[in-house]
């Protein structure tokens, strides 16, 4: 009786290794690229035709191979870049399992042509469907050209799943703006179907990103530049309203690699949480710098996906370069021309640099005359206040600190010149030539929320007690989540204590919910910790608490305020972190340029 169990001939086994490493030609250009690189190449072109499918050219001018080494590449697991088990703990290159170019070379006709610097002639190898069938000498210059034609010739099945030619002309397009972002001292040139879609020249990282991804994106990147011990982060970051709708422009490299691992991506939206309504993903290009040893990248085939050794450190330490460039809010008074507008008709010699900047300082603290009765605030159905009145409403609204004067902060609101307030709900303010347009609910939800963190990390939001406590009735699953989490609950301000069966007693609210709706806040705080489950904790929904908690403690809907309560508000939003948006995301304030506003009048 024959065997049933029988040993697969060379050509299937690398016809079935094909299968996991090329999916599609973005598979084939990844691959041969890498190589490149790994081979220290400065200047690389990628030629493709029919989206890859007809050809496939990669040239670059690295170090090459020799006649010997040129064969063996075409064997299966034979590679340059390791030689022991510890190798692979200590990888710093992007290609080191050797099984590309066999895989490749199964499933195309292929031709390898190299020369190194210390040989006169080069070798060029052609092979057909993973078989060897002639090698010569060529004449050349230093460096290796390999040459992909008919891709999945001899695998009808696999090109039947292929897209069309520009489907999969795209994904080699976004693969090779990935690795030219993970390179910008490398000339990239990318040439599909005869056409030049991009020619790439070496700079620095920002002109790189601008070349791909266009001027627009440029400007609204800021840099960010961490270190944590071993743990380095370093990139771009762009302001939030550059959102797209899907996860596509977050470039994440670690130790130079492209990856897209699910620890990194949470802890870049999580630091813009604040920021972006759910459904929108931030434009990100961030090095991740760790010890060869701390990562894992020999995980899957493709090598997207990595493991680290200490998650939560490399976790956190994003999330804390990434919130030390947000603080600041940056983009809020950025972007405006150098100079006054009214200095432009003025001869150069007429003002040094010192009278200009005086010039500046004194349009920066001015503040227009008070309005006569009538014009402040807006709406007239409304009885205005005083301009020096205290604000009166039926909730707490975060103070300024009596402790330092008003005039110690200083920055982008407070330097606005607050021309009134609109519908008691937008305070409408003037920016040199621009017109600011600011939601005051938003301005002092983030106002309340950056508090709240801060006595929550301090050890607990302050609480009031009741003079009558109160009685609360839940279910028995709601019940359960309180009694899970009663000690953060106190941390929150909310004193609550068992009565029996399904009834609590509550003692004790957070002070800034005191003249509000604190039960109906409580139960949704409630209805959050619910979702909690064994692979999650309090601090998991932390701060989406926080901000149920501010949006529920400050002023909503028509709410006129004076000149003096504006000026509060506005100091403590230039205190504040995060100023632009409110915690849910919504933007704090909208601009208007004196171009769109003439457009609008037909007058630009």
């Amino acid at each position: 009786m024959s065997p049933r169990i029988r040993i697969l001939p060379e050509n299937l086994t690398n016809k079935i290794a094909a299968g996991e490493v090329v999916e599609r030609p973005a598979s084939v250009v990844k691959e041969l690229v890498e190589n490149a690189l790994d081979a220290g190449c400065s200047d690389l072109v990628v030629e493709i035709e029919q989206g890859g499918r007809r050809l496939i050219k990669v040239s670059d001018d690295g170090y090459g191979m020799t006649r010997e080494d040129a064969l063996l590449a075409l064997e299966r697991h034979a590679t340059s870049k390791i030689g022991t088990d510890a190798d692979l703990f200590e990888l710093s290159t992007l290609g080191f399992r050797g099984e590309a170019l066999p895989s490749i070379a199964s499933v195309s006709r292929f031709t390898l042509a190299t020369r190194e610097s210390e040989q006169i002639e080069g070798t060029e190898i052609y092979a057909e469907g993973g078989r060897i069938k002639e090698v010569k000498a060529c004449g050349m210059a230093v460096g290796t050209v390999i040459t992909v034609r008919n891709l999945f010739f001899n695998t009808p099945a696999r090109l039947k799943f292929m897209k069309s030619s520009e489907t999969e002309a795209g994904h080699v397009g976004d693969l090779l703006a990935r690795l030219a972002i993970s390179r910008p001292q490398t000339r990239f040139t990318y040439i599909a179907d005869g056409r030049t879609v991009f020619r790439l020249l070496p700079g620095d990282l920002l002109q790189r990103v601008i070349s791909l991804l266009g001027s627009t994106i440029g400007k609204a990147l800021y840099p960010v530049d961490y270190v944590d011990g071993p743990l380095s982060v370093s990139g771009l970051i762009a302001r939030p309203d550059c959102s797209r709708s899907a996860a596509s422009h977050l470039y994440t490299f670690i130790n130079g690699r492209f990856i897209r691992d699910k620890v990194v991506q949470h802890a870049i939206l999580q630091s813009y949480r604040n920021f972006l309504e759910k459904g929108r993903y931030p434009v990100v290009v961030l090095f991740i710098g760790l010890p060869p040893g701390e990562v894992d990248v020999n995980v899957h085939p493709t090598k997207h996906e990595v493991r680290f050794r200490e998650q939560g450190r490399v976790h956190d330490g994003i999330m804390a370069a990434v919130e030390s460039v947000l603080r600041s809010t940056p983009w809020l008074g950025k972007g405006r021309d150098s100079a006054s507008p009214f200095m432009g008709t003025l001869p150069e010699s007429s003002a040094g640099p010192a009278r200009v900047e005086a010039v500046r300082e004194a349009l920066t603290r001015y503040q227009p005359p008070p309005p006569r009765q009538g014009t402040f605030p807006v709406p007239p159905p409304v009885q205005r206040e005083r301009p020096d009145s205290v604000i009166r409403t039926p909730t707490p609204v975060p103070a300024v600190d009596d402790s330092q004067p008003s005039t110690a902060v200083s920055g982008y609101f407070s330097s606005l010149a607050v021309i009134g307030q609109y519908h008691g709900s937008y305070i409408v303010c003037q920016d040199e030539t621009d017109l600011v347009l600011i939601d005051q609910h938003a301005a002092h939800e983030r106002v309340a929320f950056e508090r709240l963190k801060a006595q929550f990390a301090a050890g607990g939001i302050e609480s009031q007690g009741l003079l009558f406590p109160e009685t609360l009735e839940f279910s028995f699953r709601e019940g359960a989540a309180l009694g899970e989490n009663r000690e953060g609950l106190a941390r929150l301000g909310y004193e609550l204590e068992e009565f029996g069966g399904t009834t609590w007693l509550l003692k004790g609210v957070p002070r800034i919910l005191a003249g509000g709706d604190y039960q109906r806040t409580l139960r949704d705080i409630v209805e959050e910790l619910q979702s909690l489950g064994k692979s999650r904790s309090f601090t998991d929904v932390l701060e989406d608490i926080l901000a149920r908690i501010a949006c529920h403690s400050v002023v909503r809907g028509v709410h006129p305020l004076g000149r003096s309560e504006i000026s509060a508000l506005f100091a403590q939003m230039d205190a504040t972190d995060f100023s632009s948006n409110c915690p849910h995301g919504r933007p704090v304030s909208r601009t208007l340029s004196l171009v769109e506003i003439e457009r609008l009048f037909k007058r630009g």
